[in-house]
């Protein structure tokens, strides 16, 4: 089953951008450099806001 993209706002800064819901490296912001999502295995522990599924 294929991953999705995600639409996700930083909690830190506010900048919006598309991660892969199935990250298998770390992914940080383009702007401040704050964690988006952590490797889990499967799914990426995502820490910042979902704003949309991208199909």
């Amino acid at each position: 089953m294929p991953g999705k993209f995600l639409k996700v706002r930083c909690k830190e800064c506010g900048n919006e951008q598309i991660i892969f819901e199935r990250a298998s490296t770390v992914v940080k912001c383009n702007v401040c450099d704050a964690i988006l999502a952590r490797p889990t295995g499967g799914k990426a522990e995502i820490l910042a806001e979902i704003l949309e599924v991208l199909e």
